[in-house]
């Protein structure tokens, strides 16, 4: 028999802004406190205002970790320190292991209309923070749709996402749920996962426990989840992935182990080492 995940604690998102402005919800990483490893943050960023969104998120670096953009609608563009370019639209995703350095910026191809996504980051293990940059933009038509599930890492049933395997083996579903249908499915025990609410109202696990609009529910221990829709359905996002178990220090866009290596990145970003670093191709799975 599964044993279902129950809704163990909710962290309800919060007004914040980042990169020149740009106007978001906050879950994951609202807090030092508010984390699931090896998850460090998840923010959904929402407006049909050009004003919350147009300056975008200019150059920056990252390192230690991956960021996982997720758009709905609207279009990003992000280039990087090595000239690479790429556009985001409606569906498409952008995984990109920042690992020991990158500087990218993405910046919104539009004037006017609605700009809606998310950005995930997903911790690396100490032994892999150092490791070579790389990314990969994966087209909506790459990731594959299971009963109004889009599989973008890890497996459902026999279908497997673009994104698989790894230190944490991710899992990251976009759940659709009509009024009152369920949505059963596997996850690893070993893992740790949780859902976010962004459209509707979620029950969760057979209490079936309220996950509230633009709320994340941190799941308990199990190896199964049941996610069943609202009085007006529900849309959500479902992330696993499997707990590192190290120290965590971050210091604004650098999330390492110590605060020595926080300093060392620092002093590489500003010795312009992050630009001298090549930046690789991250192997996209193919949908089956």
């Amino acid at each position: 028999m599964p044993t279902f995940r129950k809704l163990q604690q909710v962290v309800a998102s919060v007004p914040a802004s980042d990169g020149a402005g740009v106007k978001l919800r906050r879950s994951l990483g609202s807090s030092p406190y508010a984390r699931l490893d090896p998850f460090l943050m998840l923010d959904e960023f929402f407006s049909d205002d050009p004003n919350d969104y147009l300056a975008g998120f200019p150059a920056h670096p990252h390192r230690g970790f991956e960021t996982v953009t997720y758009m709905l609608d609207g279009h990003m563009r992000h280039e990087d320190n090595h000239g690479n370019t790429g556009d985001l639209g409606p569906g498409d995703v952008q995984w990109m292991r920042a690992a020991r350095g990158i500087i990218h910026s993405e910046m919104p191809q539009q004037t006017e209309g609605r700009m809606r996504g998310f950005q995930l980051w997903l911790n690396l293990p100490a032994q892999e923070k150092m490791s070579p940059a790389a990314y990969r933009d994966i087209a909506s038509s790459q990731i594959p749709v299971v009963n109004n599930v889009k599989i973008i890492a890890g497996k459902l049933g026999d279908v497997t996402g673009p994104i698989y395997g790894g230190s944490t083996d991710p899992y990251y579903f976009d759940v659709q749920l009509a009024p009152g249908a369920v949505f059963e499915c596997a996850l690893p025990a070993s893992h740790n996962a949780f859902a976010y609410a962004y459209e509707g109202e979620a029950l969760v696990g057979e209490e079936r426990k309220a996950l509230a609009h633009r709320s994340a529910g941190l799941l308990s221990e199990g190896d199964s989840v049941r996610i069943e829709g609202g009085a007006e359905g529900a849309r959500l996002l479902l992330l696993a992935g499997k707990p590192l178990g190290e120290p965590v220090v971050q210091y604004g866009p650098f999330v390492m182990n110590s605060g020595e290596e926080i300093e060392q990145a620092i002093a590489d970003y500003q010795s312009g080492a992050f630009a001298r670093e090549g930046i690789g191709r991250i192997k996209v799975a193919t949908p089956q």
